[in-house]
């Protein structure tokens, strides 16, 4: 995006020269047979050029009696040019153009018996000019900023724009993405759990008990659909807030509810994060459901740690001890968990351990 055109930033080389410029001039313009006054006029005019920035007007009219008294105008067109590039009021403007105009027009007082050897029309035009120019200028590069700064809000503008553009379009691929869930994935586990229920009502007791289980969990994952799917519905410009999210203290229930053999060791302290006590419960529930589909049969172990600096849980099973079941499987839960750990600055780690086990190790930093 451009830079906003400000007098502050113009290169400190633009200053020099200016001043040199009218140093050169008042040089020029000091040999003899000139007056003393004449050079003294001209020099505090170069003088007030120091000041133009912070004062303006100020230097404006010290610039003044060197036009009035000598033919030194360039100090008196640089501080010109400075209070139109910097005033807003352009009868201000006027009066100060008006000023250099009049005193280039008005005879010098220490050369009042010197023949007159210019038109009087061409005078005044040439004086006019004189002070017009500057003022002109001023006001034109001023104009100029103002479009650019305009320019800019109109830029940001089209962009703030376009990016309510893009929320909206995402909103409404967030309430599509809800549907879908709710058609497809709420379906499909409604009908699970109507068949678990009817196998309970007419199982014998081994099948009707894992028939309780599975519609226990069928339905534990319809309310958690549910809460998954109001968010998704939530408008991208309101938050919304989550369901109430699992701590450490619901890792016994997951484990038991599970159905494999798991066990879980150690303990982490009380003042641990709410977001790190969530990311611990999804990598035990990732592990846990990783064991279930690729190594049925293995015995799993939980183990919670800490360290001075950071706390952990390592999910490790063993070999299957049955045929794993052909499920499908994109591997998406143990990039979200890498994920989940990057915003938390931990690390997850995955390796094969021997025998065929496999393990999963979080390890988060602690917050002060």
């Amino acid at each position: 995006m451009r830079p906003k055109l400000t007098d502050a930033s113009q290169p400190v080389a633009v200053d020099a020269g200016l001043i040199a410029v009218a140093a050169t001039e008042v040089a020029l313009n000091a040999v003899p047979p000139s007056s003393v006054a004449k050079t003294v006029a001209g020099v505090v005019g170069v003088l007030a050029l120091f000041v133009r920035r912070r004062h303006r007007y100020v230097a404006f009219f010290f610039t003044l009696p060197a036009v009035i008294m000598s033919p030194v105008t360039v100090p008196a067109l640089i501080a010109l040019y400075t209070v139109a590039r910097h005033t807003r009021d352009r009868r201000v403007v006027a009066l100060c153009a008006a000023a250099v105009a009049i005193a280039d027009a008005v005879p010098s007082p220490l050369n009042f018996h010197s023949p007159g050897g210019r038109d009087l029309l061409i005078t005044l035009i040439y004086s006019t000019l004189l002070g017009a120019a500057p003022a002109f200028l001023g006001q034109l590069v001023q104009a100029r900023a103002d479009l650019a700064v305009r320019l800019e809000e109109i830029i940001e503008a089209r962009e703030h724009g376009q990016q309510l553009a893009a929320q909206t379009v995402l909103a409404e691929e967030r309430a599509q993405l809800a549907r879908e869930m709710h058609d497809v994935v709420a379906h499909q586990v409604s009908l699970i759990a109507v068949q678990a229920a009817a196998l309970q009502v007419t199982a014998n007791p081994p099948e009707a008990t894992a028939a309780g289980t599975i519609r226990e969990l069928a339905v534990k994952t319809l309310d958690e659909l549910r809460h998954m799917i109001n968010p998704l519905r939530a408008s991208a410009n309101r938050a919304t807030p989550l369901a109430p999210q699992p701590t450490l203290t619901d890792l016994p229930t997951l484990i038991t509810d599970s159905g494999i053999d798991a066990t879980l060791q150690g303990e982490l302290p009380e003042g641990v994060d709410a977001t790190a006590q969530r990311a611990i419960y999804r990598t035990v529930q990732e592990g846990l459901t990783n064991a279930r589909k690729h190594a049925p049969g293995a015995r799993v172990t939980v183990e919670l740690w800490q360290d001075p600096d950071v706390v952990g849980v390592t999910v490790t099973n063993g070999p299957s001890t049955r045929r794993p079941l052909a499920l499908p499987s994109a591997h998406h839960g143990l990039i979200g968990l890498r994920e989940r750990a990057k915003l938390l600055s931990g690390t997850l780690t995955t390796e094969y351990v021997d025998e065929g086990g496999f393990r999963i190790s979080l390890r988060l930093p602690t917050t002060k």
